[in-house]
């Protein structure tokens, strides 16, 4: 069962997400519950590219959700690096 840690830039990203989205109060607790299923399946995210490559992303509780992650085999640590807005032009998946 691989270790999850989340970074703090993905915690400041998701109270900025939360406050500019006006997201509900519960928002912390569902991305929880998203991210749990990693600590199983740390290959679960499909992988990106370009600047991105090494790194992995998981929907979070919305379809516009990013959870982006890098995980460590050797460790077996996944660390959340940040959650971002998919629909965002700075967004992970756009190409750049």
């Amino acid at each position: 069962m691989a270790t999850v840690v989340v970074a703090r830039q993905a915690i400041d990203d998701l109270t900025s997400l939360s406050r500019t989205h006006s997201l509900p109060r519960d928002t912390a607790e569902r991305v929880r519950r998203s991210i749990a299923q990693l600590r199983d399946f740390p290959l679960l995210g499909a992988p990106l590219t370009g600047r991105w490559t090494g790194f992995r992303f998981l929907l979070g509780p919305w379809r516009w959700m990013l959870v982006v992650y890098r995980y460590d085999d050797e460790t077996d640590t996944l660390v959340i690096v940040t959650i971002q807005d998919a629909r965002s032009a700075r967004a992970p998946t756009t190409s750049r």
